[in-house]
């Protein structure tokens, strides 16, 4: 009988949260027109590979400048206007900030046929700051946005003043351990993503199983889509990019890198491209962040690690009080 009533006040407390989560739930648009970013958007457009494109940023410049500009690039399941707070720690300290959304995310264009590669995204990248004759940057990338940031630094060496990784993907190669999967099957996958699905991928991946509030718009910027009648589009753009992270390994590279580096890695994540498709043995040692940490750290001449203890993917959505000292005190050394 106790755990009967025990049960039945979990369950009154946990659907009305839950009711409330899924009410912010709303149908969004492909290129998140009725979304509104933090900071001003501007576009540039242009064409690749037969399409035409326009790839959406945010230029947020401070109050009083320092003369030094930063460029935040975002992850796969997300866009740029997860950097709000940071963008604000910054331009508060004199920071000018350039927040791209990547060509098939955010309110960037998602192309009906494109070949993704990480230099193509940080081929793009770089029309943005030569469309704002940016000759000099700092470049911080997380998640997929590391691999992006990975590779515009070895492609860009003479505009990247310094590099940082904030818990990124790509730092071991998914291919050596998780099993080829077709985009075909990429695609199946993303059009069966539901708000349930993607929470859940989040709260295992992402927060080892400890979900704050705070999360939940991240899940319905996704979910949103998923509501939309042009989702299959977004399922196909997000497919190809899967494909992109599996076949396109940045992690051999990392020798190359000659700026000075700062590694902010949340030890909690287990985050790894592929991780469920692995068998079960295999599994257990993809996304070992403690480990990937240092073993990039030696990769990397002129690096600096610093492990965030009891901290997952998301550092700076997070905790961002330890995210963003240890960023301020490598940025102002």
């Amino acid at each position: 009988m106790k755990n009967l009533l025990a049960s039945f006040l979990v369950l009154i407390v946990f659907v009305p949260q839950l009711k409330a989560q899924k009410d912010t739930l709303r149908n969004l648009d492909i290129d998140l027109s009725n979304y509104q970013y933090p900071f001003p958007v501007s576009y540039i457009a242009f064409e690749s590979q037969g399409e035409k494109l326009k790839m959406a940023y945010m230029d947020v410049k401070p109050d009083k400048p320092n003369g030094k500009s930063i460029m935040l690039l975002h992850g796969k399941n997300f866009n740029g206007a997860y950097w709000e707070q940071t963008a604000t720690a910054l331009t508060n300290r004199g920071y000018r900030v350039i927040i791209p959304d990547q060509i098939g995310f955010g309110k960037s264009t998602k192309p009906v046929h494109f070949q993704y590669s990480f230099h193509e995204l940080a081929a793009n990248t770089k029309r943005i700051l030569d469309h704002l004759n940016v000759t000099k940057i700092t470049v911080l990338g997380h998640s997929m946005g590391g691999m992006v940031a990975t590779r515009f630094t070895i492609m860009y060496p003479e505009l990247v003043e310094m590099f940082i990784l904030e818990n990124p993907i790509g730092l071991e190669d998914y291919k050596l351990k998780v099993p080829f999967q077709s985009i075909d099957k990429w695609y199946q996958t993303e059009l069966k993503s539901d708000f349930t699905s993607i929470k859940n991928y989040q709260l295992n991946s992402y927060y080892d199983g400890k979900w704050k509030e705070q999360y939940t718009p991240w899940v319905n910027l996704l979910a949103g889509w998923t509501l939309n009648k042009d989702y299959p589009r977004i399922a196909w753009n997000s497919a190809l990019t899967y494909d992109m992270i599996y076949t396109q390994p940045v992690c051999y590279e990392f020798e190359n890198i000659t700026a000075p580096t700062l590694l902010i890695i949340g030890q909690r994540d287990r985050s790894a491209v592929g991780k469920n498709l692995a068998p079960e043995t295999v599994r257990k040692s993809l996304g070992n962040y403690p480990e990937l940490g240092k073993q990039t750290k030696a990769k990397i001449r002129n690096s600096e690690l610093v492990e965030l203890d009891n901290i997952g993917h998301l550092p700076h959505i997070e905790d961002f009080d330890r995210f963003i000292q240890p960023l301020m005190k490598f940025l102002e050394r």
